[in-house]
């Protein structure tokens, strides 16, 4: 298993209000995150940061997950403690009023991969069956799309496409998608902010997930190109590949 995880402030912004990070527990095994905050005053900042220190420490703590019932349960568990956490932060504390985040997850071996997400920021899969978008956006936009009331095509420049129908930490009651895939030798996993899926084609992702670059240098390379396609956001994203040591070269 091989990983990888980069953030950048962008092109516009002064302040990077993402987290992204990837942790190992007690056997090993890794859990990479993304989180995308909002809110006024910085109060984005404080409330993916807190969700990556809590996320953090339950899995550094997690005893061995070793199948996807065990994944799914960690997740529902500790997603839905960490939104009260970061809710009664922001109720207590007037400047952090109405702050929230945006959270995706993936807890990875070399059997499986379980995906919990909240928010519009995304996991990507590439395995045999090509390259495709495993999360649901939870956003006004695509809730639009979904009842056909909107086409792909014109959420794409839709003014109010960065507002979310979900969020972490913003309601008492968080409802979270959760999906388990087969994660087998080869395959790949790219979760990133919005600052990364607005600006970069799903066909430019996998080009760049194609190449015989490492892990390090794709990374660097689906940045940049968020970067010169207008790096109005933050941009954020976490790789994990699952490819034997052997293989991997280094």
């Amino acid at each position: 298993m091989k990983s990888v995880f980069r953030t950048d402030c962008g092109r516009i912004r002064t302040h990077n209000e993402d987290f992204v990070s990837i942790f190992s527990n007690q056997s090993g095994e890794l859990l990479a995150m993304v989180a995308d905050g909002m809110g006024g005053h910085l109060a984005g900042d404080v409330a993916s940061r807190m969700t990556s220190e809590l996320l953090q420490k339950r899995w550094e703590e997690a005893n061995q997950i070793d199948t996807p019932e065990k994944a799914e349960q960690w997740f529902l568990k500790h997603v839905v403690e960490i939104n009260d956490e970061v809710l009664q932060y922001a109720n207590e504390h007037e400047e952090c009023r109405g702050m929230g985040t945006t959270i995706v997850a993936a807890i990875c071996n070399d059997k499986f991969a379980t995906v919990a997400n909240v928010g519009d920021s995304r996991c990507y899969v590439m395995n045999e069956n090509g390259f495709y978008q495993l999360t649901d956006d939870h956003s006004l936009v695509n809730e639009l799309v979904k009842s056909g009331q909107l086409s792909k095509e014109d959420a794409e420049h839709h003014p109010r496409k960065n507002v979310l129908s979900r969020a972490l930490g913003t309601e008492p009651q968080v409802e979270v998608d959760i999906k388990t895939i087969t994660f087998e030798d080869g395959d790949l996993l790219l979760l990133c902010s919005d600052g990364l899926s607005n600006r970069v084609t799903d066909t430019e992702m996998s080009g760049i997930l194609l190449t015989d670059d490492s892990l390090e240098e794709k990374a660097t390379h689906l940045i940049a190109l968020a970067n010169d396609n207008g790096g109005e956001d933050n941009i954020s994203l976490a790789i994990v590949h699952n490819i034997l040591a052997e293989k991997a070269g280094d």
